[in-house]
């Protein structure tokens, strides 16, 4: 069984991947541990596949993954997951920006961590379309979830078998591995590494990235904080929109009784409903929330905790 697993997802990559072979192997020998190789063709429209199937013909230490279509990054890293056998897996782009020569240092460093992430201190990267924005979005993970890293977009990571197994990816959420992972109380260390400028074949990254990373963020952030308790996130806001409404059609009551004011065509009586009305949604969406999460814990038999380990007999 090897004890390495690197995962390496690819879309239209056909120029990079024998180098980036010729690179990884030496390395991974020079570590002394059995490994593995998992290639994952992210549905390519060149000839990615062709070298793949060359590649695994030549090295029994090389699987490959191919999908239907381009389901993207995470879902890439996702079946590469469900896939690996080793102990420690290692997560990599395949554009050869990411430097193999790194992974030593990383096996060292998850010798006190659970989860290792790479920082690309020297990026070779634009600077308007690249790393600007990154910095932006590093700054705001950080800010917002309270796990602060320097370099959530880099994909040279190290975990550990236990930590990607139990953890579920959806749409782009493979940046957010560090924060989804520290929920569990997993070790999170981060260490600098090497990033070259890409020499072949063209990237598949850009500005568009960054409305997805902040969509992602909102999403993160409310599974950290609410995802087994969504009343506490819609029910505070409901009371108080519903508190507000109700306070403004009392003060438009009295002053229709005591002062015999017309306030039927006043924005303000609009304002005042259209507030109750939000504030009881709010605290119905809450209380289906509540619902559905009990629904789905209790009928998969799901818990709501993470054990790090169990001491004594086992459970009968």
């Amino acid at each position: 069984m090897p004890e390495l697993s690197i995962v390496v997802p690819l879309f239209n990559e056909e120029e990079n991947i024998r180098p980036l072979y010729t690179a990884l192997k030496p390395v991974l020998e020079g570590t002394g541990r059995p490994y593995q190789v998992i290639f994952i063709d992210d549905g390519s429209t060149d000839n990615t596949m062709d070298e793949l199937e060359r590649l695994s013909a030549l090295d029994p230490n090389i699987a490959v993954l191919s999908f239907r279509r381009n389901f993207g990054q995470t879902a890439a890293f996702a079946a590469g997951f469900d896939y690996a056998s080793g102990e420690i897996i290692i997560t990599m782009d395949g554009d050869l920006q990411n430097d193999p020569r790194d992974i030593p240092r990383l096996l060292e460093e998850i010798k006190s961590a659970d989860l290792v992430s790479g920082w690309r201190k020297d990026r070779k990267d634009k600077l308007l379309t690249r790393r600007l924005p990154s910095i932006a979005a590093n700054w705001l993970i950080g800010k917002v979830t309270g796990v602060r890293l320097h370099d959530y977009g880099c994909s040279l990571k190290a975990y550990r078998r236990e930590v990607v197994k139990n953890i579920r990816l959806y749409g782009e959420m493979h940046r957010f591995m560090p924060v989804v992972a520290s929920w569990y109380g997993v070790r999170v260390s981060e260490i600098e590494t090497a990033h070259h400028a890409r020499a072949r074949g063209k990237s598949k990254y850009g500005l568009s990235r960054t409305l997805k990373v902040l969509l992602d963020l909102i999403t993160v952030k409310f599974l950290q904080s609410f995802s087994t308790k969504p009343i506490q996130a819609f029910g505070p806001l409901g009371l108080l929109c519903a508190a507000a409404g109700f306070l403004i059609s009392l003060y438009l009551t009295l002053e229709k009784i005591f002062s015999g004011v017309d306030i039927g065509g006043r924005p303000l009586l609009l304002l005042g409903v259209l507030l109750i009305i939000v504030g009881v949604q709010l605290v119905g969406m809450g209380l289906l929330g509540e619902m559905l999460v009990r629904v789905y814990h209790e009928s998969q038999g799901k818990p709501i905790y993470a054990l790090k380990k169990v001491i004594g007999p086992e459970k009968k």
